[in-house]
C-alpha cells in the first residue's frame, strides 16, 4: 500500500522499540491497529457512497470507461479493431491448424502396413460364442421368471386358503354365539321291574330259665357230719 518493504518495517519496529519502550509498545501497536481499521472502514464507506452516487446519476459507465482508458485496454482494443489485427490473427491460427505435418529429415517414409486381416473362423467363433451366451442368458431369465410365477401362484393359493379358513371359523363362532344354550338332558325311562317284598323281621327268642343246683355255703355243714 505504501510501498514499504520488510527491511523498512524492521527498521521502524526497532526505532519504535527504542523510543517507546518494550512496555508501551504493545499498546501503541494496538492503538495503531485500531486507527488503521477505522481508516479502512471510512475508506470503504466513502467508496460505497461514491459508487451509489455514480449509479444514481448514471456515471457508473463513464467511470468504467475512464478506468479502461487509464489502463490502456480500450486504446489497444480500438487499435486492433481499426487495423484488423484480430482477423489476421485468426487467419494465421487457421493456417497453423491446417498445415500438414513436417517430417524430420532423419525419418524415412516407408510403406504403411495394412492392418492384419481377421480370420473368418475367429469372427464366426466370436459370433457363435456371443449367440450362445445370449441364449443361455435368455434361458436363465425364462427359468427365473417361471420360478417367480410359480412362487407367486403358490403364495396366492395359500393366502386364499387362509382367508377361507378364517371366514369359516368366523361363521362358526357367530353361529355358536347366536345359538341358545343347550337344555338339561332328561333322564332316560327305565324298564318296569316288580317290587320285591320287604324282608320279614324275625321275632326275638324267649330266654329259658335254667335253675342251677344250689350249693351249700362253706360255713354251713349238715348235722350228720357234726
Amino acid at each position: 500500500m505504501f510501498d514499504i518493504g520488510w527491511s523498512e518495517m524492521l527498521v521502524v519496529g526497532v526505532v519504535a522499540l527504542i523510543v517507546v519502550g518494550p512496555k508501551d509498545l504493545p499498546k501503541m501497536f494496538h492503538t495503531l491497529g485500531e486507527m488503521t481499521g477505522k481508516a479502512r472502514g471510512m475508506a470503504r464507506e466513502f467508496q460505497r457512497a461514491m459508487d451509489a452516487a455514480a449509479k444514481e446519476t448514471g456515471m457508473d459507465g463513464v467511470v468504467k470507461d475512464f478506468k479502461r482508458a487509464a489502463s490502456g485496454q480500450s486504446i489497444k482494443q480500438g487499435l486492433k479493431e481499426a487495423a484488423g489485427f484480430d482477423d489476421i490473427e485468426k487467419e494465421f491460427r487457421d493456417i497453423g491448424h491446417d498445415k500438414p505435418a513436417v517430417r524430420s529429415p532423419g525419418t524415412k517414409a516407408g510403406p504403411t502396413m495394412p492392418p492384419a486381416p481377421v480370420a473368418p473362423d475367429e469372427e464366426f467363433d466370436e459370433i457363435e460364442a456371443d449367440e450362445i451366451e445370449a441364449q443361455d442368458l435368455a434361458r436363465r431369465n425364462a427359468e427365473l421368471s417361471a420360478t417367480d410365477e410359480q412362487r407367486i401362484k403358490k403364495q396366492k393359493q395359500a393366502d386364499a386358503a387362509r382367508q377361507k379358513a378364517a371366514a369359516i371359523r368366523a361363521k362358526r363362532e357367530a353361529a355358536e354365539a347366536a345359538a341358545p344354550p343347550p337344555a338339561a338332558a332328561e333322564p332316560e325311562p327305565q324298564p318296569w321291574q316288580p317290587e320285591k317284598p320287604a324282608p320279614r323281621k324275625r321275632a326275638p327268642r324267649k330266654a329259658t330259665a335254667t335253675t342251677a343246683p344250689e350249693q351249700p355255703a362253706p360255713d354251713q355243714t349238715p348235722d350228720a357230719e357234726s
